[in-house]
């Protein structure tokens, strides 16, 4: 699990000379790259996580009224896990786009449709209104907003890894990854305040769409900070420089596929604890009545925040010991957690509210290195594509079933299979990792 091969290194692939040009035109400052991807970010999971709080709170009630509370929530997380399967589809899609058009159209397209899926929602008639209609339709807009997300992609992580210090690495890698905690933060503190706000019929008919309206608006202010980027001569330069452009999927895979799927499963305990924390914690606190939804929703904003503490040390820790050895040491302190899983979720609101904080903190600090840690062993010219296919299948794989999965076994057989899933992501990243170790040797 050394952090010292290939991401301490110069790119593969370039001669001295080559190198030398590239760092003499492409003088992109790695701080305003990493702004650009925390803005640009930062909308993507605002959406993903208005979406996956509604699961618990609303759909039940809305779009599946015919069901039980638990059974309305499964339903609602199988429709939740639509868009980490379309995911995949939509790169493919839009790289496609890209090499027709140009990356700034491509993600103009992305971002409008990851908007207006959104907000789509927000319109949606109950099923006591059209039926099976609005089940239909809300399946249909998650479906589109996966699509979306995987069009989203714009090279910056990329570009951002390959303009820092060897020796600043880990640091830089962490900054984009400090979107998903304030995404969930902002998502939260929208919850809590319409759902304290509001009576509980009021929340139901027309407070829980708000959120989704503003994903529109939070969007198209990512639209054009993002594209007051990747659009510019200086930037555009700097990923030609880079290699930084789209190639053919097919390819991909033929040349390098394995590194697509061990750098999925290098991070799927970062991955598997994601929703563990942040969606299904609130599903099973709901239905246990241990404590209101105001408290739990308070508690995750306070948990995101610890998250952005770990992700942060994250990066100092990177940088003095590797980004992969970080990985596999947050993957064992996620597999002694999930060890005591079952007694803080059991318990009353203090462990629960320990098991949320204390979830998030070892979050950050795997969540901070789990991008870019196996992505760098790819070619150059691979890495546009390889990162995006492997951030997709890492998603898919570990998180987009988690809540899903978790749900429905602890309320089958215990919270003791929470424990379980959890482990079992833990031994694939360790397995990863050390599968990863020995193919970077070899290279």
């Amino acid at each position: 699990m050394s952090g010292t091969f290939q991401d301490q290194r110069e790119p593969a692939g370039f001669t001295e000379e080559e190198l030398g040009r590239i760092h003499a035109h492409a003088k992109v400052a790695p701080g305003e790259i990493a702004i650009g991807v925390v803005i640009g970010r930062t909308s993507e999971y605002f959406d993903f996580f208005v979406f996956g709080i509604a699961c618990v709170l609303v759909f039940p009630s809305v779009f599946f009224p015919f069901e039980n509370r638990l059974d309305g929530m499964l339903l609602s997380f199988m429709v939740f896990s639509l868009a980490f399967i379309a995911r995949p589809i939509g790169t493919t899609l839009f790289m496609s786009f890209q090499r027709r058009w140009s990356r700034g159209t491509k993600l103009t397209i992305a971002l409008f449709l990851l908007g207006s899926a959104t907000a789509g929602m927000a319109f949606l008639p109950s099923y006591t209104t059209i039926g099976g209609w609005a089940i239909g339709l809300l399946a249909f807009f998650r479906f589109l907003q996966g699509i979306a997300l995987g069009g989203s992609w714009d090279g910056l992580p990329s570009l951002l890894a390959l303009n820092t210090p060897p020796e600043r690495r880990g640091w830089y890698a962490m900054l984009g990854q400090l979107s998903a905690p304030i995404g969930f933060m902002i998502a939260s503190a929208l919850f809590l305040f319409l759902h304290s706000q509001l009576s509980h019929d009021d929340f139901i008919d027309w407070g829980w769409r708000y959120p989704f309206f503003v994903a529109f608006t939070i969007n198209v202010v990512a639209l054009f900070a993002r594209l007051r980027l990747v659009v510019t001569q200086e930037y555009t330069h700097a990923m030609e420089e880079r290699e930084l452009d789209p190639i053919g999927i097919i390819d991909m895979l033929r040349k390098q596929g394995y590194n697509i799927f061990v750098g999925a499963f290098a991070a799927l305990a970062s991955y598997a604890l994601f929703h563990l924390v942040s969606i299904f914690p609130l599903s099973w606190i709901v239905l246990g009545s241990v404590q209101s939804v105001n408290s739990v929703l308070a508690v995750q904003i306070f948990g995101a925040m610890a998250g952005i503490l770990g992700i942060i040390a994250s990066g100092i820790i990177a940088d003095r010991i590797g980004r992969r050895t970080t990985l596999g040491t947050a993957a064992v302190l996620i597999g002694i957690f999930a060890l005591f899983a079952p007694w803080l979720l059991g318990g009353g609101k203090a462990a629960q509210d320990a098991f949320i904080v204390v979830g998030f903190t070892l979050l950050g600090l795997s969540y901070g290195q789990a991008a870019g840690s196996v992505t760098s062993n790819f070619e150059i010219r691979l890495r546009y594509t390889g990162a995006a296919l492997t951030s997709d299948f890492a998603w898919l794989i570990g998180a987009g079933f988690a809540p899903l999965v978790a749900l429905g076994l602890s309320t089958r057989f215990g919270l003791g299979a929470v424990s379980v899933y959890l482990l079992s992501g833990v031994a694939c990243t360790l397995i990863a990792l050390r599968v990863n170790r020995a193919l970077a040797a070899r290279e």
